[in-house]
C-alpha cells in the first residue's frame, strides 16, 4: 500500500513568525463589521434583518438559498447598511453591516447539547446546518452537505491538521491550545457517519501539537504523523497518506469511502453541538515580514482587513503585496476595507525580499518541472499553452478542472510563469462554455 502522494514541494515554511504565538483577543473589537453573504462555496445566502435592527451575536442574518450555510452576526448592535461591499475574494459581494455596540450581548437559537451520544445523525446535520458551519480550511463547502451526502457510504472519516500551507499556523494553535474540541468533534462526526474509528492527520514539523493531539486521542481515534511535503492538507493528498486510496480524476473523497474536515471546522462541530454556538468568529495568523507584530488572534467574522494589519502592530514597511491565505494559495487583497470571511485563515503582509520575482512576459522553457511535481499527475505545461491560446476544449481535454490549484508549479517553474493565474482563468472560462452549452441544449430540446 503507498501511503504518500505524487509530487509535491518542500517550500520555506515561514511559520515560526507565529507558531509560538498564542491565540490573543483582538485589543480593539471593530466598529464596524462588514458580513459578506457568501462566505460559502454556492449561491449567495438572502439577508433577513433590514437597517435599523438589533442583533445580537449568534442570531441568524441570512438564509439560504440553494448550496450554502446560514450566516449570523459575529458582534451585537445595530445594522446600518445591506448593500454590496468589497470583498476579499475580489468585486464587490451583498453584505450586512452592523455596527458594534460592544455589548457581546448572545443570542444563539441553537440549543446546548453535552449529551450529543442521544443525538440521532439527522438531529447533529440539522445543528451543523443551523449552525452555518463549512469547510474553514479555505474550500468553504457547506459542512451539513458533506456529512449528509456521505451518510452510508464513508467508512473513513479524517481530520485535516496538516497545515501545510508557508506561514499559516491558526491549526497549530488550535491543536495546542483547544485540541479537546477537535477530538470530540472527531467524535461527533464518527457517530454521525456510524465509525469507531477515526484519524487525525499532522505534518511532521508540529512536534508539539503531535505530542497534545496523541496525549488526548483515544476511542478509536489515531493520529497519522505525515512526512511534510506540500500540498499535504489538500483532501485527495491526505486520504492517499492516510489510507492508501486514490480518488479517482474528477471524483470525490466520498467515491472512496472516505469524509475529510479541516480541524477548525471539526471544532466549530463540537462548539455547535455540545456548546450550541453558531460559527461567529476563527483564529487568523496575521503574519509576513512586513508586519511589526506578527501574531494569532480570535477574530469575528466581518473584520476589516485593515483593522488586522493594526492588530498587529502595522506595516514596519511597504508590502509586496498583502494576500488571504497563504502565500501558495492565498488570493490577493485589492482593498483593505474588505472583511473576513469564513474559509480566511490568514492575512499575510509579504515584503519584496519575501515574495517571488515577478517576470514580465514570461515564457516557458519546456523544462517539465512543472510536470514532476502536479500530486494530480497533470501537465501544467500544456495546460497552461491551451489556456494562454484560448482552445478551452484542449485544456479540458487536458483535465483542467481536476487541478487544485495548489500552486506547486509556480513554485518550482523557473521562468516564473503565472501557471494557477491561468488556470483559475480557464477554468471561469469552461464553465461559462459548458452553460452556453446546457442552455443551447435546453432550448433544442423545447423546439424538440
Amino acid at each position: 500500500m503507498k501511503l504518500s502522494f505524487y509530487g509535491g514541494v518542500h517550500p520555506n515554511e515561514h511559520k515560526e513568525l507565529t507558531c509560538a504565538k498564542p491565540v490573543e483577543a483582538l485589543r480593539k473589537a471593530p466598529a464596524q463589521v462588514c458580513m459578506s453573504m457568501s462566505m460559502h462555496l454556492g449561491a449567495p445566502c438572502a439577508p433577513i434583518v433590514k437597517v435599523g435592527d438589533q442583533v445580537t451575536v449568534g442570531q441568524k442574518i441570512a438564509e439560504i438559498t440553494g448550496l450554502g450555510a446560514p450566516i449570523h452576526a459575529s458582534v451585537s448592535g445595530k445594522v446600518v447598511a445591506v448593500e454590496p461591499r468589497p470583498s476579499c475574494g475580489g468585486g464587490k459581494a451583498m453584505s450586512v453591516v452592523i455596527e458594534n455596540d460592544f455589548r457581546d450581548t448572545f443570542g444563539s437559537e441553537l440549543t446546548p447539547h453535552p449529551d450529543y451520544e442521544t443525538l440521532t445523525p439527522g438531529e447533529i446535520i440539522g445543528i451543523v446546518k443551523e449552525a452555518g458551519i463549512t469547510g474553514m480550511g479555505g474550500a468553504g463547502f457547506p459542512t451539513h452537505v458533506k456529512i449528509s451526502s456521505g451518510i452510508g457510504k464513508v467508512d473513513t472519516v479524517i481530520v485535516n491538521a496538516a497545515e501545510c500551507e508557508p506561514y499559516l499556523t491558526s491549526d497549530h494553535r488550535l491543536m495546542l491550545e483547544q485540541g479537546e474540541k477537535i477530538v470530540k468533534g472527531l467524535k461527533i462526526l464518527m457517530k454521525t457517519f456510524g465509525l469507531d474509528k477515526g484519524y487525525i492527520g499532522i505534518e511532521d514539523n508540529k512536534p508539539d501539537a503531535i505530542a497534545k493531539m496523541q496525549s488526548l486521542a483515544d476511542g478509536g481515534i489515531e493520529v497519522v504523523v505525515c512526512r511534510t511535503r506540500y500540498p499535504q492538507g489538500a483532501e485527495k493528498q491526505l486520504i492517499q497518506r492516510v489510507t492508501g486510496r486514490e480518488v479517482p480524476p474528477g471524483g470525490l473523497p466520498a467515491h472512496v469511502g472516505c469524509a475529510v474536515f479541516n480541524a477548525s471546522t471539526t471544532a466549530a462541530v463540537y462548539e455547535a453541538v455540545v456548546e450550541g454556538r453558531p460559527l461567529t468568529q476563527r483564529i487568523v495568523t496575521l503574519t509576513g515580514g512586513a508586519l511589526n507584530e506578527p501574531r494569532n488572534v480570535l477574530a469575528p467574522f466581518g473584520t476589516p482587513i485593515s483593522h488586522l494589519i493594526e492588530e498587529a502592530g502595522g506595516f514596519k514597511e511597504t508590502p509586496d503585496r498583502i494576500l488571504m491565505g497563504g502565500p501558495m494559495m492565498g488570493i490577493a487583497v485589492y482593498d483593505l476595507s474588505a472583511c473576513t470571511i469564513k474559509g480566511n485563515n490568514g492575512v499575510l503582509c509579504m515584503t519584496k525580499a519575501e515574495a517571488a520575482e515577478h517576470v514580465e512576459h514570461a515564457e516557458c522553457i519546456r523544462c517539465g518541472r512543472c510536470v514532476n511535481v502536479c500530486p494530480m499527475h497533470l501537465t501544467p505545461v500544456y495546460m497552461h499553452l491551451y489556456a494562454e491560446k484560448r482552445r478551452w476544449d484542449d485544456a479540458e481535454a487536458m483535465h483542467l478542472m481536476d487541478c487544485i490549484e495548489c500552486g506547486s508549479c509556480n513554485y518550482i517553474c523557473p521562468a516564473r510563469v503565472p501557471l494557477v493565474q491561468s488556470f483559475r482563468m480557464a477554468k471561469f472560462e469552461i464553465r461559462g462554455l459548458a452553460m452556453k452549452r446546457k442552455a443551447a441544449a435546453e432550448k433544442e430540446a423545447k423546439k424538440a
